[in-house]
């Protein structure tokens, strides 16, 4: 069958089995990706000369840092003109990519409270997103009010790099906590509707594995704003 047939399975019992299975590749490819970051994030702050090359010198982070934005804009806007493996490898490469980025919280925070920051991360994503596949409701009218909640936060966030206001950090953590548990529960509920229509294969299960991965990590980032202890 191709990947993103949207003929709808025969039975309501082929229905469950393609949802479940659909998710089961999701979230096994996103704990992969989240590996790699972890993995990637100790190799940089284990290697004095990577944490020079990368972070002492302003062009070489920020080139990363788009470097990680054209990956992701690219896997999620040609996700139908990539071959699998092509696509496996983008989302192996923006892991990667972002463990080394991320690894600078390590040098913000103790290890104690990202740490626990991350576990209570997983049990608000894991609750969402159970709700999220379990849920009979309809969700589809909570995209408008998150995306709106998303812009407004990616904004407040580019404006408060030359404000530099403590406040508006908190505010803007604050809503992010919101717009990004909101999104884990929604975008795991279109994942089973995906499932439901037919789709399956290893690229949407990428897909949905970017976005879920994306959910969690500024989910963590905004909690940790709140929770963790600077050095």
């Amino acid at each position: 069958m191709n990947e993103f047939n949207t003929t709808y399975p025969g039975t309501s019992t082929q229905v469950v089995i393609k949802q479940n299975t659909l998710i089961r590749q999701v979230y096994a490819w996103m704990g992969a990706g989240l590996a790699i970051t972890a993995f990637m994030a100790l190799i940089t702050l284990s290697s004095p000369a990577i944490l020079n090359v990368v972070f002492g010198n302003k062009l070489i982070f920020y080139g990363l840092m788009i470097g990680e934005l054209a990956l992701v804009f690219t896997l999620s806007g040609a996700i139908n003109k990539l071959n699998v493996t092509t696509a496996t490898l983008i989302f192996i490469a923006y892991s990667a990519l972002n463990g080394i980025t991320l690894s600078t919280i390590a040098l913000v925070y103790t290890a104690n409270s990202i740490t626990s920051t991350f576990v209570i991360t997983g049990g608000m994503f894991g609750s969402m997103s159970l709700y999220g596949y379990m849920t009979k409701r309809d969700l589809t009218s909570w995209g408008s009010f998150l995306l709106m909640g998303l812009i407004g936060v990616v904004i407040a966030s580019v404006v408060n790099i030359f404000v530099g206001s403590s406040a508006v950090s908190w505010v803007i953590s604050g809503i992010g906590v919101i717009v990004f548990t909101g999104l884990t529960a929604y975008d795991t509920s279109k994942i089973k509707e995906m499932a439901a229509m037919g789709t399956e294969g290893r690229k949407p299960a990428i897909l949905g594995a970017l976005t879920l991965y994306l959910d969690f990590i500024n989910l963590f980032l905004m909690l940790l704003r709140f929770t963790g202890n600077r050095r």
